[in-house]
């Protein structure tokens, strides 16, 4: 059974090498479903493992529908993973109306020609999973990421045993969220060819508790984006002027 790690660090990328896994999804902020790495970590850990790496392409949290400018730089990421010979890319669109949007899957698809490509967990917001997964094989995505729709991959186990029936080996279905060592062999009982985790541990980095916390819990609502806001900034420059 392959396994793939959730990598969030270059710490965590090197663990998986050694403790053997297979290969590893390269992201951000474990705690918001993941973000784009930085190129610095992807290039330190292209150059300086042997891990075979697929980059998680997603600019920000919130939703996972993008502006124009986001898709472009959702392909400028791209393009970057694919000069540093990156094995493979996780990513994906959905409409406002929680779809996928195929035709801006399609433009990242095509811009990560030569690797393999992943639809992520946006998939476990679509409202007809049934009918949305036809159009991942229409797509020849690789494969799907999924919980089954639920909060654990555990629970949302029969779901992706019947996504699993209907592709029909078309693409693979591969189980992820909440996948430790109580479950993961009724994924391999259930014939699932790989599964997705992130083995975390946390440990303690701060001696002492800081007075002025760095985490904004304004940041944390799902469905929200932040963004600077041009009238605002005018209106303290024109203060300040």
């Amino acid at each position: 059974m392959i396994i793939e790690i959730c990598a969030n660090s270059f710490e965590s990328a090197q663990a998986a090498q050694l403790a053997g896994a297979d290969r590893i999804e390269l992201c951000t902020e474990l705690s918001v479903g993941g973000l784009t790495p930085s190129h610095g970590l992807i290039e330190k850990v292209v150059s300086e493992l042997n891990i075979q790496t697929h980059v998680l392409i997603r600019p920000r949290s919130g939703n996972f529908t993008y502006s124009k400018e986001e898709v472009d730089v959702m392909l400028r990421d791209i393009a970057f993973c694919k000069k540093l010979g990156c094995a493979g890319i996780v990513s994906g669109f959905l409409t406002s109306e929680n779809k996928i949007d195929t035709k801006k899957t399609q433009q990242l698809i095509e811009a990560s020609d030569g690797m393999e490509f992943t639809f992520h967990r946006a998939f476990d917001w679509v409202v007809n999973p049934l009918e949305e997964l036809q159009k991942l094989i229409d797509l020849k995505v690789n494969r799907l990421l999924s919980s089954g729709q639920n909060p654990t991959a555990i629970e949302g186990i029969s779901l992706l045993k019947e996504l699993q029936k209907l592709t029909k080996d078309k693409i693979e279905i591969m189980p992820g969220g909440g996948i430790n060592l109580e479950n993961a062999l009724k994924f391999k009982e259930a014939n699932f060819k790989s599964i997705h985790f992130s083995a975390t541990t946390k440990k303690q980095v701060l001696q002492q508790k800081p007075n002025v916390s760095m985490h904004s819990e304004a940041f944390f609502e799902e469905g929200i984006v932040a963004t600077s806001n041009k009238e605002t900034i005018q209106k303290i420059k024109q203060l300040l002027a």
